[in-house]
């Protein structure tokens, strides 16, 4: 049987501000990429997380981002090479440690929003994200989009990658996902998102390890719901990244 990981975002929520049915999408998911404080979350939020993964057996992982909670981590925000480091060991940390208190393990990393998009496109700094991950453990997995430089430099470093496409985003021309403040770029069509999975994995079965809603869509639990049964159907089997 053919296997593929279906991740969401999660822990986004902070303080009064709710983002998101964590508790949802955990039923259905096979890996959490929690936030870490920087664009969302917050120590309760994280480790409230951390336990429902824990009951669920979901496999987890850090959402680090740039420290940016009024744009949602989605601003681009230039920073030297020791600043972007510092940044992102700073929330594997926090992640990590709060992991332990619960009893479970931090196995991936996935960059988020702007960091994960400028990443993709600039070698140097996509040498510079992975430089981090793999400072801080080189057994961690890197979840990156198919085909960006953080893949290749993933590669080039000899971290376990896996690689993922985004169902309630679209693609361009150029394999790259189209901007979120053009006309088109999320997609909330159930149908037509669960469409674009089965279409991308029918043509690169062999690259793509998982497939990724954000949690924070309108319409996520019912995509990520819907998702579990087609793949279930087609033949694919569920399972966390930290066994692909």
């Amino acid at each position: 049987m053919k296997r593929v990981d279906l991740n969401a975002d999660m822990g986004e929520s902070y303080g009064i501000y709710r983002l998101g049915d964590d508790e949802g999408l955990l039923e259905f998911v096979s890996s959490a990429s929690i936030a870490c404080g920087f664009h969302g979350g917050d120590p309760m939020v994280m480790r409230k997380t951390l336990r429902l993964a824990l009951l669920r057996g979901v496999c987890i992982g850090a959402h680090p981002s740039f420290l940016d909670r009024e744009g949602f981590g989605r601003r681009e925000i230039r920073l030297g090479r020791e600043e972007l480091e510092s940044t992102i060991l700073y929330q594997l940390g926090a992640l990590e440690g709060m992991a332990r208190s619960e009893g479970c393990e931090m196995k991936y990393v996935k960059p988020h929003g702007a960091m994960n998009t400028m990443a993709c496109k600039d070698e140097e700094m996509a040498r510079v994200v992975v430089g981090a991950v793999k400072v801080y453990d080189s057994d961690l997995r890197l979840l990156v989009p198919l085909g960006s430089c953080l893949e290749s430099a993933g590669e080039e470093a000899g971290m376990v990658v896996v690689r993922e496409i985004f169902a309630d985003r679209a693609y361009g021309k150029d394999g790259h996902l189209v901007p979120r403040y053009e006309e088109g770029a999320l997609i909330e069509d159930v149908s037509q998102a669960t469409d674009q999975v089965l279409e991308i994995l029918g043509n690169e079965e062999r690259l793509v390890g998982s497939v990724c809603v954000h949690g924070d869509g309108v319409h996520a639990l019912d995509l990520v719901r819907c998702l579990s049964e087609v793949l279930s159907r087609e033949g694919y089997e569920k399972v966390g990244l930290d066994r692909l």
